[in-house]
């Protein structure tokens, strides 16, 4: 049975995800395209762009999507359209991810290279993890959350959903009685270093990290 697989973001991140969807590919039979509803493109990289429409519209019986787009809400609200069409995610690793004993990973996540996660960590749906990133043991991730390249999220750290970590942070490590705590909606800034609790959409920056002061 034929098979086609949608890239659901056709800009950076999208472009960075492809190599590791295209080694994922069994051979004939399966195609890979781009879905965008905000390009004019007609291709990116060498394959097709598609509204969500066209690619509903397209032949294959069989479909699966990827949602390689950083925004969480916006990551959010395309799993409940996917969800609706009642078409599947397809979780996406990087030939050289880490994955230790005891994980647990929602549906749709996105590892990029050189990830690591170590043992007995619980994560949920569409998790991205970009390049150089680790999660260490015990850590409980939520829904939606975003790692940007080369985060340190030791162990006993808990992210609730939809937070962002910046690029270069680092998450100090918790205790199993008194676990770091990310919230809700949070978001961590590049390089910050984070010692203590961060509530619920706040935002962090710094070393050690502390809330930013908006002008």
């Amino acid at each position: 049975m034929s098979k086609l697989i949608g890239i659901y973001g056709a800009s950076g991140f999208g472009r960075e995800v492809l190599p590791n969807v295209r080694r994922s590919l069994a051979g004939e039979g399966e195609r890979l395209v781009f879905i965008d509803d905000g390009s004019s493109a007609a291709s990116a990289n060498g394959y097709p762009v598609f509204d969500w429409a066209g690619f509903l519209s397209q032949p294959e019986g069989d479909k699966m999507v990827t949602i390689a787009i950083a925004n969480s809400r916006v990551r959010a609200a395309i799993e409940q359209k996917v969800q609706a069409s009642g078409i599947g995610f397809l979780d996406v690793c990087a030939d050289n991810n880490v994955l230790y004993d005891e994980v647990e990973i929602g549906a749709g996540v996105i590892l990029q290279p050189f990830v690591t996660i170590t043992s007995n960590a619980r994560i949920g749906r569409q998790f991205h993890a970009n390049i150089y990133s680790y999660v260490a043991h015990d850590c409980v991730i939520g829904d939606y959350v975003t790692f940007a390249p080369a985060v340190r999220c030791n162990g006993n750290v808990h992210i609730e959903d939809h937070a962002y970590i910046g690029t270069g942070a680092i998450l100090k490590q918790g205790t199993p009685d008194k676990p770091l705590v990310i919230g809700h909606g949070a978001t961590v800034g590049m390089g910050a270093v984070v010692t203590r609790n961060v509530a619920p959409g706040e935002t962090v920056v710094g070393n050690p990290a502390r809330p930013m002061v908006r002008a």
